[in-house]
Protein backbone atom coordinates (compact mmCIF):
# COMPACT_ATOMS: atom_id res chain seq x y z
CA UNK A 1 0.00 0.00 0.00
CA UNK A 2 1.30 3.44 -0.93
CA UNK A 3 1.89 5.95 1.84
CA UNK A 4 -1.36 7.58 2.87
CA UNK A 5 -1.09 10.56 5.24
CA UNK A 6 -4.59 10.02 6.64
CA UNK A 7 -3.88 6.39 7.49
CA UNK A 8 -0.59 7.49 9.07
CA UNK A 9 -2.39 10.08 11.19
CA UNK A 10 -4.90 7.48 12.33
CA UNK A 11 -2.07 5.10 13.24
CA UNK A 12 -0.33 7.79 15.32
CA UNK A 13 -3.61 8.72 16.98
CA UNK A 14 -4.20 5.04 17.70
CA UNK A 15 -0.85 4.95 19.48
CA UNK A 16 -1.61 8.01 21.58
CA UNK A 17 -5.26 7.29 22.30
CA UNK A 18 -4.66 3.62 22.91
CA UNK A 19 -2.22 4.58 25.66
CA UNK A 20 -5.18 5.89 27.66
CA UNK A 21 -6.92 2.52 27.56
CA UNK A 22 -3.66 0.82 28.49
CA UNK A 23 -3.34 3.06 31.55
CA UNK A 24 -6.85 2.06 32.64
CA UNK A 25 -6.24 -1.66 32.17
CA UNK A 26 -2.89 -1.49 33.96
CA UNK A 27 -4.21 0.46 36.96
CA UNK A 28 -8.00 0.08 37.11
CA UNK A 29 -8.22 -3.11 39.18
CA UNK A 30 -5.33 -2.08 41.43
CA UNK A 31 -6.85 1.36 42.12
CA UNK A 32 -10.23 -0.31 42.56
CA UNK A 33 -8.67 -2.58 45.18
CA UNK A 34 -7.17 0.49 46.90
CA UNK A 35 -10.39 2.53 46.98
CA UNK A 36 -13.28 0.06 46.98
CA UNK A 37 -15.10 -0.80 50.21
CA UNK A 38 -15.11 -4.54 49.35
CA UNK A 39 -12.52 -6.71 47.54
CA UNK A 40 -15.06 -8.10 45.05
CA UNK A 41 -15.62 -4.55 43.73
CA UNK A 42 -11.98 -4.15 42.71
CA UNK A 43 -12.65 -4.66 39.00
CA UNK A 44 -15.82 -2.51 38.98
CA UNK A 45 -13.96 0.50 37.48
CA UNK A 46 -12.87 -1.55 34.47
CA UNK A 47 -16.38 -2.98 34.18
CA UNK A 48 -17.77 0.56 34.02
CA UNK A 49 -15.08 1.39 31.47
CA UNK A 50 -16.56 -1.35 29.29
CA UNK A 51 -20.09 -0.10 30.01
CA UNK A 52 -18.98 3.29 28.72
CA UNK A 53 -17.73 1.63 25.55
CA UNK A 54 -21.02 -0.23 25.03
CA UNK A 55 -23.23 2.79 25.73
CA UNK A 56 -21.21 5.03 23.40
CA UNK A 57 -20.96 2.91 20.27
CA UNK A 58 -24.39 3.67 18.83
CA UNK A 59 -24.26 7.43 19.64
CA UNK A 60 -20.77 7.56 18.11
CA UNK A 61 -22.14 5.95 14.94
CA UNK A 62 -25.02 8.44 14.82
CA UNK A 63 -22.62 11.34 15.34
CA UNK A 64 -20.39 10.09 12.52
CA UNK A 65 -23.35 9.65 10.16
CA UNK A 66 -24.77 13.08 10.84
CA UNK A 67 -21.67 15.25 11.22
CA UNK A 68 -18.84 13.07 9.87
CA UNK A 69 -16.10 11.09 11.58
CA UNK A 70 -14.01 14.17 12.57
CA UNK A 71 -16.82 15.30 14.89
CA UNK A 72 -16.89 11.86 16.51
CA UNK A 73 -13.11 11.95 16.91
CA UNK A 74 -13.27 15.34 18.64
CA UNK A 75 -15.96 14.12 21.03
CA UNK A 76 -13.79 11.11 21.85
CA UNK A 77 -10.76 13.23 22.65
CA UNK A 78 -12.88 15.43 24.91
CA UNK A 79 -13.89 12.30 26.82
CA UNK A 80 -10.21 11.34 27.02
CA UNK A 81 -9.39 14.62 28.71
CA UNK A 82 -12.35 14.25 31.08
CA UNK A 83 -11.41 10.76 32.23
CA UNK A 84 -7.89 11.91 33.03
CA UNK A 85 -8.98 14.94 35.02
CA UNK A 86 -11.82 13.22 36.87
CA UNK A 87 -9.74 10.14 37.74
CA UNK A 88 -6.94 12.32 39.08
CA UNK A 89 -9.44 14.25 41.20
CA UNK A 90 -10.89 10.97 42.47
CA UNK A 91 -7.46 9.75 43.54
CA UNK A 92 -6.70 13.00 45.34
CA UNK A 93 -10.01 12.76 47.21
CA UNK A 94 -9.84 8.97 47.63
CA UNK A 95 -13.29 8.68 46.04
CA UNK A 96 -14.14 5.27 44.65
CA UNK A 97 -17.47 6.55 43.28
CA UNK A 98 -15.86 9.40 41.32
CA UNK A 99 -13.16 7.10 39.97
CA UNK A 100 -15.83 4.68 38.75
CA UNK A 101 -17.78 7.57 37.18
CA UNK A 102 -14.67 8.75 35.34
CA UNK A 103 -14.32 5.33 33.75
CA UNK A 104 -17.56 5.86 31.80
CA UNK A 105 -15.83 8.68 29.90
CA UNK A 106 -12.78 6.49 29.45
CA UNK A 107 -14.95 3.84 27.84
CA UNK A 108 -16.56 6.41 25.55
CA UNK A 109 -13.09 7.50 24.45
CA UNK A 110 -12.06 3.91 23.80
CA UNK A 111 -15.19 3.33 21.72
CA UNK A 112 -14.27 6.24 19.46
CA UNK A 113 -10.66 5.07 19.19
CA UNK A 114 -11.79 1.65 17.98
CA UNK A 115 -13.60 3.30 15.05
CA UNK A 116 -10.19 4.38 13.73
CA UNK A 117 -9.82 0.95 12.11
CA UNK A 118 -13.02 1.41 10.09
CA UNK A 119 -12.18 5.05 9.37
CA UNK A 120 -8.91 3.91 7.78
CA UNK A 121 -10.89 1.79 5.32
CA UNK A 122 -12.62 4.99 4.17
CA UNK A 123 -9.29 6.66 3.38
CA UNK A 124 -8.15 4.12 0.74
CA UNK A 125 -9.40 2.14 -2.24
CA UNK A 126 -11.31 -1.15 -1.87
CA UNK A 127 -8.30 -3.39 -2.44
CA UNK A 128 -6.29 -1.65 0.28
CA UNK A 129 -8.91 -1.82 3.05
CA UNK A 130 -7.55 -4.85 4.99
CA UNK A 131 -4.01 -3.46 5.11
CA UNK A 132 -5.17 0.05 6.05
CA UNK A 133 -7.27 -1.42 8.83
CA UNK A 134 -4.37 -3.48 10.16
CA UNK A 135 -1.81 -0.66 9.84
CA UNK A 136 -3.93 1.60 12.02
CA UNK A 137 -4.18 -1.09 14.68
CA UNK A 138 -0.40 -1.46 14.41
CA UNK A 139 -0.20 1.98 15.99
CA UNK A 140 -1.25 0.23 19.15
CA UNK A 141 2.29 -1.16 19.45
CA UNK A 142 3.40 2.27 20.59
CA UNK A 143 0.38 2.42 22.91
CA UNK A 144 1.61 -0.77 24.51
CA UNK A 145 4.87 0.98 25.33
CA UNK A 146 3.65 4.51 26.07
CA UNK A 147 0.83 3.46 28.42
CA UNK A 148 2.74 1.20 30.84
CA UNK A 149 5.81 3.42 30.75
CA UNK A 150 3.61 6.40 31.60
CA UNK A 151 2.27 4.42 34.57
CA UNK A 152 5.73 3.32 35.75
CA UNK A 153 7.22 6.80 35.40
CA UNK A 154 4.40 8.71 37.12
CA UNK A 155 2.59 6.42 39.55
CA UNK A 156 4.68 7.57 42.55
CA UNK A 157 5.45 11.17 41.53
CA UNK A 158 2.89 12.47 44.04
CA UNK A 159 3.43 10.07 46.99
CA UNK A 160 0.24 10.88 48.93
CA UNK A 161 -1.85 10.24 45.81
CA UNK A 162 -0.52 7.30 43.78
CA UNK A 163 -1.43 7.34 40.07
CA UNK A 164 -2.93 10.87 40.15
CA UNK A 165 -0.12 12.25 37.96
CA UNK A 166 -0.54 9.24 35.67
CA UNK A 167 -4.09 10.26 34.81
CA UNK A 168 -3.16 13.91 34.38
CA UNK A 169 -0.58 12.70 31.87
CA UNK A 170 -3.20 10.65 30.06
CA UNK A 171 -5.36 13.78 29.70
CA UNK A 172 -2.44 15.57 28.05
CA UNK A 173 -1.95 12.64 25.67
CA UNK A 174 -5.63 12.92 24.64
CA UNK A 175 -5.07 16.57 23.69
CA UNK A 176 -2.06 15.59 21.58
CA UNK A 177 -4.13 12.94 19.83
CA UNK A 178 -6.78 15.53 18.90
CA UNK A 179 -4.08 17.63 17.22
CA UNK A 180 -2.82 14.66 15.22
CA UNK A 181 -6.32 13.79 13.97
CA UNK A 182 -6.81 17.15 12.29
CA UNK A 183 -6.49 17.08 8.52
CA UNK A 184 -7.63 13.51 7.82
CA UNK A 185 -9.23 13.15 4.38
CA UNK A 186 -11.79 10.45 3.60
CA UNK A 187 -12.49 8.91 0.20
CA UNK A 188 -15.90 7.66 1.35
CA UNK A 189 -18.65 10.05 2.36
CA UNK A 190 -20.21 8.91 5.67
CA UNK A 191 -22.92 11.56 5.96
CA UNK A 192 -25.95 11.87 3.78
CA UNK A 193 -29.72 11.85 3.38
CA UNK A 194 -32.05 9.07 4.39
CA UNK A 195 -32.29 7.92 0.77
CA UNK A 196 -28.58 7.07 0.73
CA UNK A 197 -28.57 5.05 3.94
CA UNK A 198 -28.72 1.66 2.19
CA UNK A 199 -30.65 -1.44 3.19
CA UNK A 200 -32.71 -1.82 6.36
CA UNK A 201 -30.62 -3.09 9.24
CA UNK A 202 -32.81 -6.19 9.58
CA UNK A 203 -31.95 -7.21 6.05
CA UNK A 204 -28.25 -6.70 6.67
CA UNK A 205 -28.39 -8.78 9.85
CA UNK A 206 -29.85 -11.74 7.96
CA UNK A 207 -26.42 -12.42 6.45
CA UNK A 208 -24.89 -15.51 8.10
CA UNK A 209 -21.35 -14.19 7.56
CA UNK A 210 -22.15 -11.00 9.47
CA UNK A 211 -23.69 -12.91 12.37
CA UNK A 212 -20.70 -15.26 12.63
CA UNK A 213 -18.29 -12.30 12.32
CA UNK A 214 -20.06 -10.55 15.18
CA UNK A 215 -19.96 -13.72 17.30
CA UNK A 216 -16.22 -14.12 16.69
CA UNK A 217 -15.65 -10.45 17.47
CA UNK A 218 -17.60 -10.80 20.71
CA UNK A 219 -15.67 -13.88 21.83
CA UNK A 220 -12.26 -12.50 20.80
CA UNK A 221 -12.73 -9.20 22.60
CA UNK A 222 -14.78 -10.43 25.55
CA UNK A 223 -12.38 -13.23 26.46
CA UNK A 224 -9.36 -10.95 26.09
CA UNK A 225 -10.97 -8.36 28.36
CA UNK A 226 -12.15 -11.02 30.81
CA UNK A 227 -8.61 -12.34 31.30
CA UNK A 228 -6.72 -9.06 31.05
CA UNK A 229 -9.00 -7.32 33.56
CA UNK A 230 -8.13 -9.84 36.25
CA UNK A 231 -4.45 -10.36 35.45
CA UNK A 232 -2.90 -7.30 37.21
CA UNK A 233 -4.92 -7.91 40.37
CA UNK A 234 -4.22 -11.65 40.27
CA UNK A 235 -0.50 -10.91 40.04
CA UNK A 236 -0.72 -8.54 43.00
CA UNK A 237 -2.64 -11.11 45.05
CA UNK A 238 0.16 -13.58 44.28
CA UNK A 239 2.69 -11.14 45.75
CA UNK A 240 4.17 -10.17 42.38
CA UNK A 241 5.46 -6.53 42.42
CA UNK A 242 3.46 -3.95 40.48
CA UNK A 243 6.41 -3.23 38.22
CA UNK A 244 6.14 -6.78 36.85
CA UNK A 245 2.42 -6.30 36.44
CA UNK A 246 3.05 -3.15 34.39
CA UNK A 247 5.55 -5.04 32.23
CA UNK A 248 3.02 -7.82 31.77
CA UNK A 249 0.40 -5.39 30.48
CA UNK A 250 3.04 -3.78 28.27
CA UNK A 251 3.91 -7.15 26.71
CA UNK A 252 0.22 -7.92 26.31
CA UNK A 253 -0.64 -4.68 24.52
CA UNK A 254 2.39 -4.97 22.25
CA UNK A 255 1.29 -8.52 21.43
CA UNK A 256 -2.19 -7.17 20.69
CA UNK A 257 -0.99 -4.71 18.08
CA UNK A 258 2.44 -5.78 16.75
CA UNK A 259 0.98 -8.51 14.49
CA UNK A 260 -1.04 -5.80 12.73
CA UNK A 261 2.03 -5.02 10.61
CA UNK A 262 1.35 -8.26 8.73
CA UNK A 263 -2.18 -9.35 9.71
CA UNK A 264 -3.63 -7.47 6.72
CA UNK A 265 -1.40 -9.43 4.34
CA UNK A 266 -2.37 -12.69 6.04
CA UNK A 267 -6.06 -11.83 5.63
CA UNK A 268 -5.54 -11.01 1.95
CA UNK A 269 -3.68 -14.28 1.38
CA UNK A 270 -5.61 -16.78 3.50
CA UNK A 271 -8.96 -15.08 4.02
CA UNK A 272 -10.35 -13.55 7.20
CA UNK A 273 -12.08 -16.73 8.51
CA UNK A 274 -8.76 -18.61 8.63
CA UNK A 275 -7.11 -15.76 10.55
CA UNK A 276 -10.01 -15.57 12.99
CA UNK A 277 -9.73 -19.31 13.59
CA UNK A 278 -6.02 -18.94 14.32
CA UNK A 279 -6.82 -16.14 16.76
CA UNK A 280 -9.35 -18.26 18.60
CA UNK A 281 -6.81 -21.09 18.86
CA UNK A 282 -4.23 -18.72 20.38
CA UNK A 283 -6.79 -17.42 22.86
CA UNK A 284 -7.44 -21.01 23.91
CA UNK A 285 -3.71 -21.56 24.38
CA UNK A 286 -3.56 -18.41 26.53
CA UNK A 287 -6.21 -19.92 28.78
CA UNK A 288 -4.24 -23.15 29.07
CA UNK A 289 -1.08 -21.20 29.91
CA UNK A 290 -2.94 -19.31 32.62
CA UNK A 291 -4.25 -22.55 34.08
CA UNK A 292 -0.81 -24.17 34.18
CA UNK A 293 0.78 -21.94 36.84
CA UNK A 294 0.90 -18.59 38.65
CA UNK A 295 4.50 -17.48 38.31
CA UNK A 296 5.52 -14.26 36.55
CA UNK A 297 6.44 -16.24 33.44
CA UNK A 298 3.07 -18.01 33.37
CA UNK A 299 1.25 -14.68 33.54
CA UNK A 300 3.43 -13.11 30.87
CA UNK A 301 3.17 -16.03 28.43
CA UNK A 302 -0.60 -16.13 28.88
CA UNK A 303 -0.91 -12.37 28.30
CA UNK A 304 1.27 -12.49 25.17
CA UNK A 305 -0.73 -15.37 23.66
CA UNK A 306 -3.93 -13.57 24.59
CA UNK A 307 -2.77 -10.41 22.83
CA UNK A 308 -1.86 -12.12 19.56
CA UNK A 309 -5.09 -14.14 19.71
CA UNK A 310 -7.09 -10.93 20.10
CA UNK A 311 -5.32 -9.34 17.14
CA UNK A 312 -6.05 -12.20 14.75
CA UNK A 313 -9.57 -12.79 16.06
CA UNK A 314 -10.77 -9.21 16.32
CA UNK A 315 -9.06 -7.85 13.21
CA UNK A 316 -10.16 -10.83 11.14
CA UNK A 317 -13.74 -10.46 12.39
CA UNK A 318 -13.64 -6.72 11.58
CA UNK A 319 -12.48 -7.54 8.04
CA UNK A 320 -15.42 -9.94 7.72
CA UNK A 321 -17.80 -7.17 8.79
CA UNK A 322 -16.41 -4.87 6.07
CA UNK A 323 -17.49 -7.36 3.40
CA UNK A 324 -21.08 -7.37 4.61
CA UNK A 325 -22.16 -3.78 3.95
CA UNK A 326 -22.08 -1.12 1.24
CA UNK A 327 -20.07 2.07 1.89
CA UNK A 328 -23.13 4.14 2.82
CA UNK A 329 -24.16 1.47 5.34
CA UNK A 330 -20.75 1.45 7.03
CA UNK A 331 -21.16 3.63 10.14
CA UNK A 332 -24.53 2.05 10.95
CA UNK A 333 -23.38 -1.55 10.65
CA UNK A 334 -20.00 -0.90 12.26
CA UNK A 335 -21.49 0.87 15.28
CA UNK A 336 -24.04 -1.93 15.72
CA UNK A 337 -21.25 -4.50 15.53
CA UNK A 338 -19.23 -2.65 18.17
CA UNK A 339 -22.31 -2.23 20.36
CA UNK A 340 -22.86 -5.99 20.36
CA UNK A 341 -19.15 -6.67 21.01
CA UNK A 342 -18.81 -4.20 23.87
CA UNK A 343 -22.23 -5.00 25.29
CA UNK A 344 -21.17 -8.62 25.67
CA UNK A 345 -17.90 -7.49 27.25
CA UNK A 346 -19.84 -5.82 30.06
CA UNK A 347 -20.90 -9.20 31.40
CA UNK A 348 -17.36 -10.54 31.36
CA UNK A 349 -15.98 -7.46 33.06
CA UNK A 350 -18.55 -7.48 35.84
CA UNK A 351 -18.10 -11.14 36.74
CA UNK A 352 -14.30 -11.39 36.40
CA UNK A 353 -13.55 -9.61 39.67
CA UNK A 354 -16.01 -11.62 41.74
CA UNK A 355 -14.87 -14.88 40.14
CA UNK A 356 -11.24 -14.04 40.84
CA UNK A 357 -12.06 -13.17 44.45
CA UNK A 358 -14.18 -16.28 45.01
CA UNK A 359 -12.49 -18.99 42.94
CA UNK A 360 -9.06 -17.74 41.87
CA UNK A 361 -7.11 -17.19 38.68
CA UNK A 362 -7.28 -20.79 37.44
CA UNK A 363 -11.09 -20.71 37.31
CA UNK A 364 -11.09 -17.36 35.52
CA UNK A 365 -8.82 -18.67 32.77
CA UNK A 366 -10.64 -22.01 32.42
CA UNK A 367 -13.92 -20.24 31.64
CA UNK A 368 -12.39 -18.84 28.45
CA UNK A 369 -12.37 -22.21 26.69
CA UNK A 370 -16.12 -22.89 26.13
CA UNK A 371 -16.88 -19.58 24.29
CA UNK A 372 -13.75 -20.01 22.16
CA UNK A 373 -14.85 -23.50 21.12
CA UNK A 374 -18.36 -22.21 20.31
CA UNK A 375 -17.05 -19.40 18.09
CA UNK A 376 -14.63 -21.74 16.31
CA UNK A 377 -17.47 -24.20 15.65
CA UNK A 378 -19.65 -21.43 14.16
CA UNK A 379 -16.80 -20.30 11.92
CA UNK A 380 -16.12 -23.83 10.70
CA UNK A 381 -19.83 -24.26 10.02
CA UNK A 382 -19.83 -21.09 7.93
CA UNK A 383 -16.88 -22.28 5.87
CA UNK A 384 -18.30 -25.79 5.50
CA UNK A 385 -21.64 -24.54 4.18
CA UNK A 386 -19.88 -22.03 1.89
CA UNK A 387 -22.55 -19.41 2.55
CA UNK A 388 -20.26 -16.51 1.70
CA UNK A 389 -16.57 -16.92 0.80
CA UNK A 390 -14.44 -14.47 2.71
CA UNK A 391 -13.20 -12.63 -0.36
CA UNK A 392 -16.58 -11.95 -1.90
CA UNK A 393 -19.12 -9.31 -0.98
CA UNK A 394 -21.98 -10.97 0.87
CA UNK A 395 -24.78 -8.79 -0.44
Amino acid sequence: MKFNSSVARLAIAQALSGANSTVVYATGAIIGNMLSPRPELATLPISLFVVGMALSTLPVGMLARRFGRPAAFLAGNACGVLVGLLAALALVNQSFALYCFSMLFGGAYAAVVLTFRFAAAECVGPEEKPRALSLVLAGGVAAGIVGPQLVSATMNLWPPHAYAVTYLGSAAVAVLSAIVLRGIKFQVRTTGSRSSRGRPIREILRQPQLMVAMLCGVVSYMMMNFMMTSAPLAMELCGIPRLYSNYGIELHVIAMYAPSFFTGRLIARFGSPAIVLAGLALTGLAALAGMSGMTVNHFWVALILLGVGWNFGFLGASAMVLTCHAPEEGPRVQSLNDFVVFGAMVLGSFVSGSLLSAFGWTTVTSLILPPVILAAAALLWLQWTSVAPSRQHCD
